[in-house]
């Protein structure tokens, strides 16, 4: 039976400004522009949509044209949109500017709409039937920090797996007062260095330094160096394959996350289904797109050849 997942967290637009030559801070760059739908609980819906799970997404929406993209955006990719529409509000954004390496140089993020989604939401009739009616629940930590927490909190209720993406280092925090009840989380080292408080010697060093704060199973990414994958006391490393031509990074992490929960689902362990994660990560990385509408499960086993097997620590 394809299993359901319930997303809810930001699905917005997504502006990349990609510099053409040596980025010149304080200057103007010559570049190009571009424009498209995304958010972390998006983009990671689209890849899940993909390969082929059934997805429902919850998301606030302004009642502008770029509300009106992201919707068709979710319907192209087979998504089950269920949005909250502000009819006179805009629809969040994220503008970014990235060099012609791939590499982000700085970012806004205008997402001042995604307060209106209080924790009362949780309580309407569809809502509760969604929660009711999925096997997992994925949010991202663009929301407020008290809905997150009233996410979690409905899932455990229900015996729900919740699996969080961290988004930023200034919003991963709001993940803390649920943190314990999160079953997997997705993090890189800014964001988690944000969460603990500091920064390890060493990958094997972020294990402990999690626990402590109540995490029970995590992916650090830490851009082309060993991710560490952390599970109930076993402590992995994987070396993310080298992309042979980077078009754009924006969207590697969700791709990772959903290319993991992928694997999670059908009974993989953490340190083997980080593998298909790191392999949906490569194929995003090769598209201008924060999701390669390329992707498929079978392109995902294929890519998956690329991946080395994960190193045990302990």
């Amino acid at each position: 039976m394809m299993k359901k997942i319930l997303v809810l967290g930001g699905a917005h637009i997504d502006r990349r400004g990609r510099i053409s030559g040596e980025t010149a801070p304080g200057a103007s760059n010559p570049g190009t522009w571009f424009e498209e739908p995304g958010g972390g609980g998006f983009n990671a819906a689209r890849n899940l949509a993909r390969l082929g799970f059934h997805v429902t997404m919850i998301s606030p929406r302004g009642g502008d044209p770029f509300g009106e993209m992201v919707g068709e955006a979710a319907d192209f990719a087979g998504i089950d949109d269920r949005p909250f529409v502000f009819l006179d509000r805009k629809t969040p954004s994220y503008t970014a500017i990235i060099e012609k390496t791939g590499d982000l140089v700085i970012a806004l993020a205008d997402m001042d709409l995604y307060r209106f989604f209080v924790p009362r939401r949780l309580s309407i009739r569809w809502v509760r039937e969604a929660f009711a009616a999925h096997d997992c629940i994925l949010v991202d930590a663009n929301l407020p920090e008290e809905t997150i927490t009233a996410i979690v909190a409905k899932a455990h209720s229900l015996d729900k797996p919740v699996v969080a993406i961290a988004i930023s280092p200034a919003k991963v925090v709001r993940l803390k007062p649920s943190i314990k009840d999160i079953e997997y989380l997705f993090l890189n080292e800014a964001e988690a260095t944000a969460l603990v408080g500091q920064q390890p010697q060493d990958a094997a060093g972020w294990a402990p330094l999690l626990k402590a704060i109540g995490i029970r199973s995590a992916v650090v990414t830490r851009g082309q160096r060993e991710l560490v994958a952390i599970r109930e006391g076993c402590v992995a490393t994987l070396q993310p394959p080298v992309a042979d031509a980077v078009a754009d990074v924006t969207g590697a992490g969700d791709s990772l996350a959903a290319g993991t929960l992928a694997a999670l689902i059908t009974g993989l362990p953490l340190e083997e289904a980080v593998r298909y994660g790191a392999a949906a990560a490569a194929l995003t990385v090769q598209s201008r797109h924060a999701v390669n509408e390329n992707l498929t499960a079978d392109g995902l086993n294929e890519a998956l050849a690329l991946v080395p097997v994960a190193r045990i620590l302990h």
